[in-house]
């Protein structure tokens, strides 16, 4: 009676190891799975990063080149109107002077 007994605990003991076993290798297959998911959370999460960085980079640039492109134009501008005033000053300046020796000429 005594063997059947423990006959019937390490039958119980073996069934008990092997659900245990079971419920190991389905958590173990559970934890593997979420961790796969987060990994590809992660790397999606990345490469969206990634491309809102190049977007960003590309805005960026293109407004560098902008603004570029505008100061030159402005500098530009501005030598121009630079060559005015001397052209202006010096046809002044010649102006004046005609005058002057105009006045001399009819003084003397």
């Amino acid at each position: 009676m005594q063997e059947h007994h423990f006959s019937l605990l390490q039958h119980e003991n073996e069934k008990l190891r092997h659900d245990i076993e079971k419920m190991r290798s389905e958590l173990r297959h559970e934890i593997d799975k979420v961790t796969a998911e987060h990994r590809l959370d992660l790397n999606l999460e990345r490469g969206r990063t990634r491309d809102e960085l190049t977007n960003q980079n590309a805005v960026t640039s293109n407004l560098t080149n902008k603004l570029d492109r505008e100061i030159h134009a402005l500098e530009a501008q501005l030598e121009g109107a630079k060559y005015d005033l001397i052209k202006y000053c010096i046809g002044t300046l010649v102006s004046i002077t005609a005058v002057g020796l105009a006045v001399v000429r009819i003084l003397m």
